[in-house]
């Protein structure tokens, strides 16, 4: 099996995931991989020190694509409501796709979603100072009302999660659920909110009830 990456890390990435397309993740190890690059073990742990590693790497190098691509619609050039629901549903499709055209890799991700929350918890990070940045350009330009941009980001975040979370999309697409349908409706909700500053993050007032 032979490789194209120059890194000797990325190397070993590029032949565990073929190896995990073709066999499944429980059926992949590091023996597997060092034969199929024609080295032995030992060489595959001077960069990983177990399967494990090698299968967060994985996942953190699909993160990290998740965040190029949300960058570049913080980044374009066209109205924050625009790219805020484009960013949105570009993930949602990309999730699917995943799903549909690369299930071993999903399924691989999926499971180390649920089992490395530390990594979860700097993507969403990542991913919510992301949004936040095309909420303060909202603002900047007048489209949307001045709001405290930081739990505004994360309440967006929150209300998506749904339509992105890869267990959430594969039980949607097993029930055949039309998630972007619902998807579409939500934002249009959200952003409706944001223009009209109707949506007060961080404080929910009751109405009395006293007559």
């Amino acid at each position: 099996m032979e490789s194209h990456a120059s890194d000797p890390r990325d190397r070993i990435l590029e032949t565990a995931r073929d190896l995990i397309r073709r066999f499944g993740g429980a059926k992949t190890n590091v023996v597997d991989i060092a034969q199929a690059m024609g080295l032995s073990h030992s060489a595959i742990y001077r960069h990983f020190r177990s399967k494990a590693e090698i299968f967060d790497a994985l996942a953190a190098a699909t993160m990290a694509e998740e965040a190029a691509l949300a960058d570049a619609f913080v980044k374009a050039d066209a109205p924050a409501a625009e790219r805020l629901a484009a960013l949105v549903l570009t993930l949602h499709r990309s999730k699917r796709a995943k799903l549909a055209d690369d299930p071993e890799m999903h399924a691989l991700y999926r499971r180390i979603v649920e089992e490395r929350p530390d990594l979860i918890s700097d993507y969403a990070r990542r991913m919510t100072g992301l949004l936040r940045l095309i909420l303060a350009d909202g603002v900047a330009r007048g489209e949307f009302r001045t709001m405290d941009l930081d739990a505004a980001a994360g309440a967006v975040r929150d209300a998506f999660i749904v339509f992105v979370h890869p267990a959430h999309v594969e039980a949607a697409t097993k029930a055949g659920l039309d998630q972007e349908a619902g998807l579409q409706t939500l934002m249009g909700l959200v952003v409706g909110g944001l223009v009209a500053g109707s949506i007060q993050v961080g404080t929910v007032q009751a109405e009395s009830q006293n007559e």
